[in-house]
């Protein structure tokens, strides 16, 4: 994982905007997140991630042959931002693919199901999966924007997948799913090549270059759709009891919705691991980031059942369920 230096906390918040340490806290369970100051980039944050995924594989660079890159703030408008990892990691010479995938807080889980699919038919050996977002540069740091701007951070996970050698250590499964019904609900409108021109001042005015979100909507969703897609992978992998599951590393959106979905399907504090406190919402980088420190800190062996579970805007939600 690799998050920026910058510590932004609820207080230094609260001085930019009607809100206070305890307002936040209360509804999102946010203490502090980090955001990039100038010169940093996703691609960056995404290569120093990458470069101790891949010393953790104990492999080098050169032996990945993807690279799949889920974000929703990509560095420009196009190319994706794949390639400009794959140039700092210095293996652009071998012209490996680079796939940017755009599923939002579903965006790890996509990325490792298409990952899985690729290695499972032996087309790819080692792909790097890597989820990485910069919020604080388009977020509106005032009181019109608070609702929205006091959940996100900036940060970048990665992981290295190859082939199981064994049944001990392996992905079990994927499930990955979509809704767009209601996709205005969670979204940035402009700019947007719909648009003649892409924005203009009305938009602007408008504030159409900011995310909305209805909040309580999202919560509404997200309660239902986490539990269904934990199940699914519990029936698909034959897991009769949660009390099997020996670690779930949700999304880090509110961790009201977490603590809801832990009541809810019955799982106790010590068989999930939640850091949205000292991060905030890094979207498609919170799984590989909470994961990340959840193995550090041991709660996370060898051997483990490990789900992960994310819903996200598009609607998109899904699970993966995995021997770590």
């Amino acid at each position: 994982m690799s998050v920026p230096e910058r510590v932004v906390t609820n207080h230094e918040l609260a001085t930019k905007m009607d809100t206070t340490h305890e307002w936040i806290v209360e509804r999102t369970g946010i203490e502090e997140r980090r955001w990039v100051v100038p010169g940093e980039t996703g691609a960056g944050l995404a290569a120093k991630a990458s470069r101790e995924a891949i010393d953790r594989a104990g492999i080098k660079a050169e032996d990945i042959d993807l690279i799949v890159y889920a974000t929703l703030s990509p560095d420009v408008y196009f190319p994706g931002t794949g390639v400009f990892v794959q140039r700092e990691l210095g293996i652009a010479h071998k012209g490996i693919p680079c796939l940017d995938i755009r599923q939002q807080c579903t965006g790890f889980i996509y990325g490792v199901s298409v990952a899985d699919a690729y290695i499972r038919t032996g087309m790819y050996k080692h792909v790097l999966v890597i989820g990485s977002e910069i919020h604080s540069t388009g977020l509106d740091v005032s009181t019109a924007g608070r609702d929205v701007t006091v959940i996100f951070g900036d940060g970048a996970g990665a992981v290295v997948m190859g082939p199981a050698t064994d049944d001990k250590s392996m992905i079990l499964s994927t499930h990955i799913h979509a809704d767009g019904t209601d996709a205005e609900i969670l979204w940035t409108e402009a700019p947007a090549s719909r648009n003649h021109p892409r924005i203009d001042e009305a938009a602007l005015a408008e504030r159409k270059h900011y995310p909305t979100m209805k909040g309580k909507n999202v919560f509404k969703h997200a309660v239902m759709r986490m539990p269904q897609a934990i199940m699914e992978g519990m029936q698909a992998n034959g897991i009769k009891s949660i009390a099997e599951v020996d670690m779930v590393i949700p999304h880090q959106a509110n961790l009201r919705i977490n603590q809801m979905v832990a009541q809810m399907i019955g799982l106790k504090p010590e068989q999930m691991h939640n850091n949205i406190q000292k991060y905030g919402n890094t979207t498609a980088a919170t799984i590989p980031i909470c994961f990340h420190e959840a193995i550090a800190l041991g709660k996370v062996k060898p051997g483990d059942l490990v789900c992960f579970v994310a819903f996200g805007a598009g609607l998109t939600w899904g699970s993966v369920f995995l021997r770590y």
